[in-house]
C-alpha cells in the first residue's frame, strides 16, 4: 500500500525536530513547508496534526504551528500509560485470540524478523505497529482498542525513534517472541508481563531514548 503523502511529510519534519534543525518554539510556515514538500496546504495541514497529537507541535489558533518542547516527565507518563493499556489488550487477548489471529501475528513478527536481518527500522515499525493492533484487536473491548490506538498514534514518533537506538531492534524482536508464545500459549499473566516489559520505557532505555530526542526535549 503506498504510503500517504501527509505520513511522509510527517516523518520527514519529526526527523528536523529531533535533529534540532527545527528547535522548540520554531514557527512552521505553511506556504513555504508547502512549496518545500510540493504539495498543498492540505496534507502538510494534515501532517501537523498528527504531529500536534503527538505533542511535537503546538497549534496555535491564529498565529500558526510552532515547534513543542517535550519534556521527560511528560513523555515518561505516556509511555506508563501506554504499558499499561497493553497489558489489558494482551490479557483479554490471551483469553479471546483467535487462531486465525495468531496466524496474523506470526507473520508480522516474520516481517519484522526480515527487517532485523535487513538492518531496516522502519520497515520493522510497519511489522510492529500491525503486531500491536492485532493484539488490541484480540483484546475484544472496542473501547479499550480506540483508547489504546490512540494513544499509540501519539508515541508513534517516540516508539519509532527508539528502534535506531543500538541493538534495540534485535531486543524488541525477541520481546515479540515472548510475547507470542505468551498468547500461544493461552497464560494471560505472561502475557501481560512481556507486554509490559516491551512497551515500558524505564532505566537506560529511557536515558538513551531522551538523548536520542535532546535537541527537541532537552530543557
Amino acid at each position: 500500500m503506498q504510503e500517504r503523502r501527509a505520513d511522509i511529510i510527517a516523518r520527514e519534519l519529526e526527523e528536523r525536530i529531533f535533529d534540532g534543525t527545527l528547535p522548540a518554539g520554531a514557527r512552521l510556515d505553511e506556504v513555504r513547508l508547502a512549496e518545500h514538500f510540493g504539495v498543498s496546504r492540505t496534507p502538510l495541514r494534515e501532517a501537523l496534526q498528527g504531529l500536534a497529537r503527538s505533542g511535537l507541535v503546538e497549534l496555535v489558533p491564529r498565529r500558526g504551528a510552532f515547534v513543542r518542547k517535550l519534556g521527560p516527565v511528560e513523555l515518561m507518563e505516556m509511555f506508563e500509560v501506554m504499558a499499561e493499556l497493553e497489558v489489558v489488550c494482551g490479557r483479554l487477548a490471551a483469553k479471546r485470540i483467535s487462531e486465525a489471529a495468531l496466524d496474523e501475528l506470526r507473520a508480522a513478527n516474520a516481517r519484522c524478523r526480515a527487517a532485523v536481518e535487513a538492518g531496516d527500522p522502519e520497515a520493522y515499525y510497519a511489522g510492529n505497529e500491525r503486531f500491536h493492533g492485532i493484539i488490541y484487536r484480540e483484546s475484544g473491548n472496542g473501547f479499550l482498542e480506540g483508547e489504546t490506538r490512540a494513544l499509540h498514534r501519539r508515541l508513534k514518533p517516540f516508539r519509532r525513534r527508539q528502534l535506531r537506538l543500538r541493538g534495540r531492534m534485535a531486543q524488541s524482536m525477541q520481546e515479540h517472541e515472548a510475547i507470542l508464545a505468551a498468547l500461544e500459549a493461552g497464560d494471560e499473566a505472561m502475557a501481560a508481563e512481556a507486554l509490559r516489559g516491551h512497551v515500558a520505557i524505564q532505566g537506560e532505555k529511557f536515558f538513551c531514548l531522551m538523548s536520542s530526542l535532546k535537541p527537541a526535549a532537552a530543557e
